[in-house]
């Protein structure tokens, strides 16, 4: 059958969380050696060698000024239609054959105040569109799952679980002349904490900085990652502390350069409030840093028993996590076995093995 996927995320230059997803999955769906024809769609080039070249594989790009998905591939659904679309990280268009769409999370619904209210609509339509268009939809985590049953009445047996994976060598770096190149870029200061992810409200990032501040020199905090809505009152409450010296904030990080970061560090800090998946906290462990993580939403399902969990509201649980961490060597060493354990465990190809058997099904 033809499987037609909107692969416009994918072509993005700076990729965060669900940009990445739709990069490695697309390239694992083409990879699993399946009989099908794949037409990805584009709304700009896409960088050269950004997906092999195969007879099976057509890249679609069709460019449009505005509003690409509700116009222009809609149209292009219209006209020559896949025998399913599969959207991996946006929104379904609004004419479209049968399709299956990844729902990532509803932090949106269990903390709205952490995003601006025209984002709210947006998510809370384009959650609810795709929940009710899809023929069957893809989740990260069983948390999605039971959130979309919860906000939007949506079957059980609709959604199936795909878990994320690593990328392809992600691992520990060794190297110590390729730490210090990238420590050095950043400004980095040697010992440090480390956060990855985008700088916003819901990921607690304020709360955070109020439990590190519980956490003796020498150690720095590390954030790295896009600055988010509210970023500001994230800068100020480092500066409002005392602390705003020992807070580094490094902006975006690009794929090349995070293991390397990683595996410097003394310890992985993801407090989010609420996470649809939380890959980040898999990357520190493959790198083979303890990690400390709130037990929110996906994140017991992602960190197992490998990691340390506490109340992301309670940042005096989030300090003592950190300061045991940092300082019972017993129990850091016991995190890292078993954070390469649990890490080995996601991996893209069985997520695409469980995607395509999803949209094999979805056809049927």
């Amino acid at each position: 059958m033809i499987i037609g996927i909107d692969a416009s995320r994918a072509a993005g230059t700076e990729r965060t969380g669900t940009e990445n997803y739709s990069l490695y999955l697309i390239r694992e769906l083409l990879a699993l050696g399946s009989p099908h024809q794949f037409r990805l769609y584009f709304n700009q080039p896409p960088a050269p060698g950004l997906f092999p070249d195969s007879p099976s594989v057509l890249q679609r790009v069709i460019p449009f000024p505005r509003l690409w998905t509700h116009v222009r591939l809609a149209w292009e659904m219209a006209v020559r239609p896949p025998d399913v679309l599969f959207v991996p990280a946006h929104v379904l268009p609004l004419i479209h054959p049968c399709a299956v769409a990844t729902v990532h999370d509803l932090g949106y619904r269990h903390f709205p105040e952490a995003h601006p209210w025209s984002a709210r609509l947006y998510l809370d339509w384009s959650t609810r569109h795709n929940a009710r268009a899809s023929r069957l939809v893809i989740a990260d985590s069983c948390a999605t799952r039971d959130d979309l049953a919860k906000f939007y009445s949506v079957p059980q047996e609709k959604v199936r679980v795909a878990y994320p994976g690593i990328r392809p060598g992600f691992a520990s770096v060794q190297d110590a002349d390729a730490i210090a190149r990238v420590l050095d870029r950043y400004q980095v200061p040697r010992p440090y904490l480390l956060y990855v992810g985008t700088l916003q409200p819901r990921k607690n990032l304020a709360r955070l900085i109020e439990a590190f501040a519980r956490v003796p020199e020498p150690q720095a905090l590390v954030l790295a990652g896009k600055k988010g809505w509210l970023y500001s009152d994230i800068l100020s409450r480092a500066e409002s502390l005392g602390i705003g010296h020992r807070v580094v904030f490094t902006g975006y990080v690009p794929d090349e350069d995070l293991p390397a970061l990683l595996s410097d560090a003394s310890l992985f800090v993801f407090p989010s409030l609420y996470e649809g998946f939380g890959l980040p906290v898999l990357e520190a462990m493959a790198c083979g840093v303890p990690v400390v993580c709130s037990d929110a939403s996906s994140l017991p399902e992602v960190a197992g028993d490998a990691a340390i969990l506490f109340p992301p509201t309670d940042a005096a649980a989030l300090a003592g996590a950190m300061n045991r961490a940092l300082t019972d060597e017993i129990l850091r060493r016991e995190l890292i076995r078993r954070g390469a354990e649990q890490a080995a465990k996601f991996t893209w190809r069985r997520c695409a093995e469980t995607v395509l058997q999803t949209l094999e099904e979805a056809a049927e």
